[in-house]
């Protein structure tokens, strides 16, 4: 190995790319699978919660193209749902409407900005789990006369206010004017998409006629004491719509109850697929790592006939030169592996850098690399180490 550097060098070459590639892949979609389950789904939809949707929005979409159009054709949820919604919960349950849209806001101290514009009432803040880092919510009786408050995300308090102190200051969203009278803690993000750009004012504010033009509402948030009351409060506002809407026994559901569980099952599917598809190129990478060691081995063994010769004639056994081609193979592959580990794990840290994508490294994927970039210089080196040893000594002496 040491001799034969460059030859040497190109036999590990094609192991540590496919096997670097695997490791890539595989830290970042298990980076992705541990955000979606411990963060993704707290943060988008909440604890013990489900929504009432015209259709999903986190989840399986529609099959097919007549699928979407009759999703389009459904009835769509109003705030005069709210009630009926609200008489079948169990105890302590909380519930609230949301209507949201990205809409250009302004301030005298900033240029005009797209900021992502939510009309609420009810429980919305504790459901959301949102603190205020200043000032206030909005009170019962401010959303009740739809006051012309709103309650701003970190993003947007820093852009338009700059170093101000927000509160009592106005925002002008789609031209008119709101006072700011709190700043919510910062909230982070989800895959890249900020939660501190948003502003969020009272439904009955005439931020709704923006946000929802028809009337409608995006959903109706609920959120029970437990699981358990959940899974009863979701049959229970399913048979209330059902009522409402008049839809006969056999019938399917006009209407989606969204939970954490739907979105999540939707994303183990999108995780599957990625893992599908990301490790194709990895494994044609192996393959074709493990034909580079195969042909340069064989080349290997033609250079070092006179050598084989010598090494027969002096009493080695076949399996003996199997052995040393075969720990060569199995040597530099595992090499390849070692190094292509190192650098999987930098590309996974530098996308997760980079981009809104986390990345795991996984213990067992370690492992699993380097055995598989064992196992294809083994598997590689098989049949030139067969050919060595099969090779005449006499014949291997004349060799020049």
């Amino acid at each position: 190995i040491r001799v034969q550097k460059l030859k040497s060098f190109f036999t590990l070459l094609g192991v540590c790319i496919g096997v670097m590639f695997l490791i890539a892949v595989i830290s970042i979609v298990q980076g992705m699978s541990s955000y979606m389950e411990n963060d993704f789904a707290a943060k988008m939809l909440g604890v013990n919660t489900f929504t009432l949707r015209r259709f999903p929005w986190f989840g399986d979409g529609a099959g097919s193209e007549e699928e979407w159009r009759s999703w389009l054709r459904r009835p769509r949820i109003y705030h005069s749902d709210l009630p009926l919604v609200a008489s079948v919960l169990p105890p302590a349950s909380r519930y609230a409407v949301e209507s949201q849209e990205y809409l250009q806001a302004q301030s005298q101290y900033a240029r005009p900005k797209q900021v992502e514009a939510h009309a609420v009432d009810g429980d919305y803040f504790t459901i959301k789990k949102y603190d205020v880092r200043v000032g206030r919510l909005f009170t019962e009786q401010e959303s009740a006369l739809g006051a012309p408050v709103v309650v701003i995300g970190d993003e947007v308090a820093k852009y338009f206010f700059k170093d101000l102190d927000p509160l009592g200051r106005q925002l002008r969203i789609k031209g008119m004017p709101y006072t700011v009278i709190g700043v919510l803690e910062k909230q982070g993000s989800v895959f890249g998409l900020s939660l501190d750009r948003v502003a969020i004012a009272p439904y009955n504010s005439p931020l709704h006629h923006f946000t929802n033009p028809r009337g409608d509402v995006d959903g109706i948030m609920v959120q029970t004491p437990t699981s358990l009351t959940m899974t009863d409060a979701m049959e229970s506002v399913r048979e209330v719509m059902r009522g409402r809407r008049k839809l006969r026994p056999g019938e399917p559901d006009n209407f989606f109850m969204e939970t954490s569980a739907s979105a999540l099952a939707f994303m183990d599917k999108l995780k599957k697929i990625m893992t599908m598809a990301g490790t194709a190129f990895p494994a044609i990478g192996l393959i074709v790592g493990g034909l580079v060691i195969m042909n340069i081995m064989l080349v290997a063994v033609a250079e070092r006939t006179r050598e084989i010769g010598i090494r027969k004639s002096l009493g080695a056994r076949r399996r003996d030169i199997m052995r040393q081609f075969l720990v060569e193979a199995a040597t530099l592959s595992t090499l390849g592996a070692i190094i292509g580990i190192l650098l999987g794990i930098v590309i996974a840290k530098v996308v997760e850098w980079k981009t809104p994508l986390p990345a795991a490294i996984a213990p067992w994927s370690i492992v699993m690399a380097t055995l598989l970039g064992t196992v294809v210089g083994i598997i590689s080196g098989v049949y030139p180490a067969r050919r060595a040893a099969s090779l005449d000594p006499i014949e291997a002496l004349r060799k020049e």
